[in-house]
């Protein structure tokens, strides 16, 4: 596909699957690696099979939301019941209740905590910043709400997916 210039709309509406949308341009997304994958499986099936047995709305992996003014595709969100669109064959109008981003090797840090403050502003109550190689998470709630968990620690979904609760050593097993 040649890069072209399109709307945040035209992204929304259309399928790029190895793409972000941010300020205005598409982004390549770099394929992930075996641990990314790996990781996005765990934390993924640890949330799903929470909010599925308690019903508290729908989790997903490598779906669109829009953040400001860019599409976003979190690792692993969530969305709770109430905002759930009716239509799910379709990117999300909504920016989720909880953003998962999993730090690639060609991450940049900057970028990354750019990215977590970005879904704050646009509405995401939570974001969890995982990375691999100090086996930590970064829990974003405010721009001065931040804290960092380690494989020590207990990971909770807070009020933002009740009751969900796992070791952060489970998050890399």
């Amino acid at each position: 596909m040649a890069m072209e210039t399109i709307t945040l709309a035209d992204f929304m509406a259309g399928d790029y699957e190895a793409y972000e949308y941010v300020k205005g341009e598409l982004v390549p997304m770099p394929p992930p690696t075996i641990e990314h994958g790996e990781i996005t499986v765990n934390i993924g099936a640890l949330l799903r099979q929470h909010i599925r047995e308690y019903q508290l709305g729908s989790c997903s992996t490598e779906t669109t939301f829009p953040i400001g003014k860019s599409g976003r595709k979190p690792d692993v969100a969530f969305l709770s019941k109430e905002r759930v669109p009716e239509n799910k064959r379709q990117a999300s109008p909504v920016p989720p209740d909880l953003a998962v981003e999993i730090v690639s090797p060609s991450d940049i840090s900057y970028d990354v905590e750019e990215k977590a403050l970005e879904y704050l502003e646009a509405g995401t109550r939570m974001v969890w910043v995982i990375h691999p190689v100090t086996k930590a998470v970064t829990i974003y709630r405010t721009p001065t709400d931040i804290k960092i968990l380690t494989i020590n620690d207990t990971l909770t979904g807070e009020d933002v997916v009740e009751g969900f609760q796992c070791a952060v050593a489970e998050i890399f097993e």
